[in-house]
């Protein structure tokens, strides 16, 4: 199945430093996944290291715990695609969402995707799955969906809970089939990636990528 197409080889930790980015970049290219994820400090050294190369450049915004006002996350949006991000992640804002502020949470984001969509990039919509109820997720769904973002993801990895099978099922239920699903946050295996894929996801968001990939090798790749 070719997992390495779906990753996002990740690499969000405070502590990175440009050297962690270049061997980063290198396996990301050497092992053609879809993109790298980044610290937002380090999209322009990514992108550098990644010229020449198919793989794109993603980072996150409002992240870990999507708290930041809606006009932070927009500067740090214009910041990101100026330093040559051509994926966003973003955090909604989880204290709106547990206090039933749909409203805000709508209008937040329809200004962040179209900040991103004139720019002619692409925004994966980060909801923290592993805190919602089944109710809360179906909404973002129906929400996030009339927006028209590009992917609807399930977690930060930082949260007690990541991507799970019943997740990415019923985000893959509520949305329409041409917004993708990127599941990220504890996908440390072969069969558990590929189980996500199964349940409906389009990418991956991963850490222990090269590991994965290995993974496939071992058993041949086959479901």
């Amino acid at each position: 199945m070719n997992i390495a197409s779906y990753i996002d080889h990740t690499l969000l930790k405070p502590t990175t430093t440009n050297d962690d980015i270049k061997k980063l970049c290198d396996e990301a290219a050497q092992y053609k996944f879809a993109a790298v994820c980044v610290p937002p400090p380090l999209v322009r050294k990514a992108r550098i290291v990644l010229r020449g190369s198919d793989v794109k450049v993603a980072t996150v915004i409002g992240f870990p715990f999507g708290y930041s006002i809606a006009r932070a996350k927009i500067f740090e949006v214009q910041q990101a695609i100026q330093d040559g991000a051509d994926e966003l992640d973003v955090v909604i804002n989880l204290i709106a969402l547990k206090n039933n502020a749909w409203n805000y949470l709508e209008q937040e984001m329809e200004h962040i995707v179209e900040a991103i969509h004139k720019n002619e990039r692409q925004i994966k919509v980060i909801i923290e799955s592993g805190v919602l109820t089944p109710e809360e997720i179906i909404k973002c769904c129906d929400i996030y969906a009339k927006l028209k973002v590009d992917f609807l993801k399930t977690s930060t990895g930082y949260a007690e809970k990541g991507a799970t099978l019943e997740a990415v099922q019923l985000m893959r239920e509520h949305l329409p089939s041409d917004i993708k699903i990127k599941a990220s946050g504890g996908i440390r295996t072969y069969e558990f990636a590929r189980q996500l894929i199964g349940a409906g996801a389009d990418r991956l968001g991963c850490s222990a990528s090269v590991a994965i990939v290995q993974g496939e090798e071992a058993t041949g790749g086959g479901y």
